[in-house]
This record gives structure tokens, C-alpha cells and sequence, in this order.
């Protein structure tokens, strides 16, 4: 008896049982979506970070609320305060240390942070993503996740994955956008948004907390005295608002 419990633990450590293969493109992005749609508010951390030409440039670090339909907050603490503010109608970028606010219709906006309103609407991939696939060419930040591969919409042609893609000149690739998911649970672990050439800005998530309390007011913004608000549009590429901070002094 004893020798055969032996026998059976020494093939278990020698021939582990194979893990479990990750749910499929298509039921990943259920989950997702359902995990998501289940809530009216979020309140996560967040560490974000912009790279140009594969060199770290900056990094911040801060809480983001969502709250439905189509509000966001994001409270920037480190390495400075800032604060960006989408209260549906308006996307508010305000600067105390620039004494300005930059302010542009929601819609019209083509922040990196804008793929992420997805939690704050109608929770469906399809109108963010023409096409998902799996990615291959890079592996999960996080060991517990899975990594997909998002087309935005409103570009014209469909980038290539795995080796292709690392042999094409970071400034002909189309923009994308990577989510990385943890599969136990549908939670959004991070995103990297990857412009046309190549800049890249990654959000990493911790700590989600579903359906807290929010203040309608905290998605209302209100310049403080003697800031200027400036119309236009935060930058003319996706990532633009946070190259702009990142190339400050």
C-alpha cells in the first residue's frame, strides 16, 4: 500500500497534471462584458505608465471612478496631483501646478484613457474592437492573465499578430489596444494602447471595488478661481495628453 501511494506521487511530480487552458477569444469577452455590466460604479487603482520608442518616459499613479452612463474620474496623485474628468458631455484635463484645464466634447476626444469609458457604457467589446484575437506576440504583465489583442475601430486597415507584427516598422502598424484579463474572474488587470507609431501608454489595475457609493459631483467639474479653461482637442493621437505631461519638465 505504502509503496503504491509512493509510486502514485512520484509520477503526479514527474507528470503533473496539465493546467487548464484558458476560455476561448469569445468567452473571455462574455465574461468580461458580464462582469462589468453587472456594475453601475467602479473605483479602482491605477499605475500608468507612457513609453516612447520602448523607453520608460513616465509614470503615474493614482484612483479612477466609473460610473454609468459614461462618467469617469481620475484622481492623479504621484508623482504630482492632476485630474481628469468626464462627466458625459465634456472631458475635463486640469493641471493645478499649469494653472489651466483643457476641456473638449467627450466624443471628440482621442485621449488614451477614452478605450477605458467602455466601463462607464454599454459594456459590449464590439464598439470599441473590430476584431479580437489572442495575442502571441507578447505574454501577460500578471501570471494569473490572458492577453487579447483589440483592433480599434475607425482604422482603415487590420494590424497582423504574432511574428508579422514584430516584422513591420512600429510606424505602419494600426493602433490597438491590448486587454489583459484575468480569466477567474473577468477583471481587467491592465491595457496598453499602442498608437500608429508605435508610443505606447500602459494602464495597470488593482484593488477593483464594484458598486461603491459614488457622489454624483465627483464626475462634475468646476474650474477653481483664476485657472484658464482652454477648448480644443487634448492632442491630435491617442496618447497625446499623457506625451504632453510626460515631456514636461
Amino acid at each position: 500500500m505504502r509503496l503504491s501511494l509512493a509510486l502514485g506521487a512520484a509520477i503526479t511530480f514527474l507528470f503533473p497534471r496539465p493546467s487548464p487552458a484558458p476560455p476561448g477569444v469569445p468567452a473571455l469577452i462574455r465574461q468580461f462584458e458580464r462582469t462589468y455590466n453587472s456594475a453601475k460604479s467602479l473605483r479602482t487603482n491605477f499605475l500608468e505608465t507612457y513609453f516612447d520608442n520602448g523607453k520608460k518616459v513616465r509614470s503615474e499613479a493614482g484612483i479612477a471612478y466609473f460610473s454609468k452612463p459614461g462618467k469617469m474620474r481620475w484622481e492623479y496623485a504621484s508623482p504630482e496631483p492632476n485630474l481628469y474628468v468626464v462627466d458625459g458631455k465634456w472631458s475635463w484635463f486640469y493641471v493645478p501646478a499649469d494653472h489651466t484645464v483643457t476641456r473638449i466634447r467627450a466624443k471628440q476626444s482621442s485621449d488614451a484613457r477614452t478605450p477605458l469609458a467602455l466601463l462607464a457604457g454599454e459594456m459590449k467589446v464590439s464598439r470599441l474592437c473590430k476584431r479580437v484575437d489572442a495575442e502571441s506576440a507578447s505574454g501577460p504583465a500578471d501570471p494569473r492573465g490572458v492577453v487579447l489583442r483589440c483592433i480599434l475601430r475607425g482604422d482603415e486597415e487590420i494590424a497582423p499578430t504574432g511574428p508579422a507584427a514584430q516584422a513591420i516598422a512600429p510606424s505602419f502598424r494600426s493602433p490597438y489596444a491590448l486587454f489583459e484579463l484575468n480569466p477567474e474572474n473577468g477583471q481587467l488587470l491592465r491595457i496598453l494602447v499602442v498608437d500608429s507609431g508605435g508610443t505606447q501608454v500602459e494602464f495597470r489595475f488593482s484593488n477593483w471595488v464594484f458598486d461603491p457609493p459614488l457622489d454624483e459631483a465627483r464626475f462634475h467639474f468646476l474650474a477653481p478661481k483664476g485657472v484658464a479653461i482652454i477648448d480644443g482637442n487634448l492632442g491630435d493621437g491617442p496618447i497625446s495628453t499623457v506625451q504632453r505631461r510626460a515631456e514636461q519638465p
